[in-house]
């Protein structure tokens, strides 16, 4: 068996080439893009928040996976990266945001435990302000995080970072959470009912 999704949405190659136009990198790739697509479709009507938008390639993946009743939040602080999103993906499911992560995740408290599923795919929400994003999480709802397998782009100790966040996720009580191995190094955690009696 190999990792090489069977269908690769539309959207998402006409993202790609755009991308590689504007010589941005930081997309996703098809892997993580299919586990997005497939947890979408685990969520009927559910609720999604993406912070980091880049271009949209990941929103693709996500809007591939989601049935109409689902709605997709997604957050980038970039204009013109998410304008790209915006112009391909014209979809009424999906709602763009245009602002920094942080300044979006202590404006949205209110809405804790509103999501299903959480990408975070930027610093906000992964490396900083982590709390924010995990209590926008509903009980049975996932949170997913990728590139945290060594990379030659990471910057000098960016790997004591990466195995902090890890092992603060592993020992959450709060949160059940599996690591894949292939990508670039996936993180799935689900919200669990506390097990803390």
């Amino acid at each position: 068996m190999n990792d090489t999704p069977a269908v690769v949405p539309n959207t998402v190659l006409i993202i790609r080439e755009r991308s590689a136009a504007l010589g941005f990198d930081m997309n996703c790739d098809d892997v993580t893009g299919a586990l997005l697509q497939t947890l979408a479709a685990s969520k009927p009507g559910g609720r999604i928040l993406e912070l980091g938008t880049g271009t949209g390639l990941s929103t693709a993946w996500l809007l591939a996976g989601m049935d109409n009743a689902a709605r997709l939040v997604t957050v980038e602080m970039e204009r013109d990266y998410s304008h790209v999103a915006q112009e391909i993906l014209k979809d009424e499911r999906v709602k763009f945001v245009v602002e920094e992560g942080s300044s979006f995740l202590k404006n949205h408290q209110e809405k804790a435990n509103s999501y299903d599923l959480v990408f975070a795919d930027t610093w906000p929400g992964k490396f900083w302000d982590l709390e924010l994003a995990l209590a926008l999480v509903k009980i049975g709802g996932f949170y997913v995080i990728d590139d945290l397998s060594p990379q030659a782009n990471w910057p000098e100790g960016h790997g004591e970072k990466v195995e902090g966040l890890i092992a603060g996720l592993e020992q959450r009580e709060d949160f059940m959470v599996g690591k894949l191995g292939c990508s670039s190094g996936l993180m799935i955690a689900t919200r669990i009912a506390s097990m803390k009696s």
